[in-house]
């Protein structure tokens, strides 16, 4: 007869508790959640935290699933593959909409730019690799933290810089607009990095369904959004359209 180890047993019931949860947890309802001791369980989560399966905020101490379980099995695209991946899917987007073009991934606290084209007209495009955008005032930063667990770690317990008026800086609502991409499947972000600047973003997937990357377009509020201020659905279509396309270019949807 198999037995189980009962610190396996107890450390899987620690995550099970910490990947249904949105916000950090403190020990005491962690312990509280799977009816064990405070020492017991702080253990338990310094084993997990040097892992790399748990991460501890340092500013109040609270732990949440870390990076290290939830990208088990998928493989990080070096930047120069992203780019030489899905550069022509990048151009057709500048193309079919007029505007500006970016495919980004999250790298070391923001989203950085791994092939860019200028608004389509006249002459070479010109191309912006590197630059890094912050994660919560783009519409690129947004889509990487809803849907990459470690650019969601990496703003828990940061400051939310003020870049316009319109940047969110309220926690909560920015977990709402996170939420909203993802039950949408794109996320934009109007006037919150510069006054007349408007984003469009939806999520790039790898062929094992982890979203590596962001892609979307940015313009001048007037020429991407309609009279009620919001992004233009055709825009929303094409940039969405566009994402899905690379995401089966790198194999995601395929059949094993």
């Amino acid at each position: 007869m198999s037995r189980t180890v009962q610190s396996v047993e107890r450390a899987a019931a620690l995550l099970r508790v910490l990947s249904a949860e949105s916000e950090p947890m403190p020990l005491g309802r962690l312990a509280a959640a799977v009816g064990l001791a405070k020492p017991t369980v702080h253990g338990l989560l310094r084993t997990l935290v040097g892992a790399g399966f748990v991460d501890q905020d340092p500013a109040t101490g609270r732990y949440l699933v870390g990076a290290g379980l939830l990208h088990l099995g998928s493989v990080t695209l070096d930047l120069n593959e992203l780019r030489s991946e899905t550069l022509n899917w990048v151009d057709t987007l500048a193309a079919r909409t007029g505007e500006e073009a970016r495919i980004a991934a999250y790298r070391d606290g923001a989203a950085v730019v791994a092939h860019h084209v200028i608004r389509a007209g006249p002459g070479m495009p010109v191309m912006d690799t590197g630059r890094s955008l912050p994660l919560h005032a783009t519409a690129l930063g947004k889509v990487l933290v809803a849907y990459d667990p470690g650019a969601a770690r990496s703003i828990v317990g940061q400051r939310l810089d003020r870049l316009t008026f319109r940047t969110i800086t309220d926690r909560s609502a920015l977990l709402r607009a996170l939420a909203d991409a993802r039950d949408t499947g794109w996320a934009a972000a109007v006037s919150e990095a510069r006054p007349d600047l408007a984003g469009i973003a939806a999520p790039v997937r790898d062929q094992d369904g982890y979203v590596v990357a962001a892609v979307g377009i940015a313009g001048p509020v007037v020429r991407l959004c309609d009279a009620r201020g919001l992004p233009r659905r055709d825009l929303v279509e094409e940039v969405v359209g566009v994402s899905r396309s690379i995401s089966r270019a790198l194999g995601h949807g395929r059949a094993a």
